[in-house]
């Protein structure tokens, strides 16, 4: 008999401690917006992002401007004279949309340059939650700055301000 109650004891005790994890929730962008850091690597990405859009839109006007010439010097060109006219707009439109995958496709350079500049902001923040959590012995750390949605969640359980108080920002 006391085997068996002793049984059921570590039995219930197991499963209390199993029911009894602890969550707790941070907002990564009310993290990222106390970092300076991330906002100078947001505000470098934006500007080189714009210069590059302002040269792919410079392109794309002297690409037309060629179409147009095209068009209205057409009648009088030589079908040979047509065809290379036309190859140079297709080999410039070729042109402007490689330039154009190159700084904005899916590996091109802004991607790169977001990798260098916001990735290892990203990784600190990262390592502080993680830290936390083992730290506080917390099962799950929620985000909330995510399509995550949590109809009520209560101020005590967000570690926000502990994550950035962790990598040197006091709040």
């Amino acid at each position: 008999m006391k085997k068996v109650t002793l049984f059921l004891a570590i039995i219930l005790t197991g499963f209390s401690v199993t029911f009894a994890q602890k969550y707790a929730y941070v907002d990564t962008e009310y993290i990222l917006k106390n970092i300076p850091a991330y906002e100078a690597a947001t505000d470098q990405l934006n500007e080189l992002s714009k210069q590059w859009q302002k040269e792919i839109d410079l392109m794309y006007e002297d690409l037309d401007k060629m179409y147009k010439d095209y068009q209205v010097e057409k009648v009088l060109l030589s079908e040979e004279m047509k065809t290379k006219r036309e190859n140079e707009i297709v080999a410039k439109e070729k042109q402007v949309k490689e330039k154009q995958k190159k700084y904005f496709g899916k590996d091109g350079d802004l991607f790169k340059k977001r990798q260098e500049l916001v990735k290892p902001i990203q990784d600190e923040i990262f390592n502080a939650i993680k830290e936390i959590a083992m730290n506080e012995n917390l099962a799950v750390i929620f985000d909330t700055a995510g399509s995550l949605n949590m109809l009520y969640v209560d101020p005590k359980y967000d570690k926000s301000d502990d994550v950035l108080e962790k990598l040197g920002f006091k709040k």
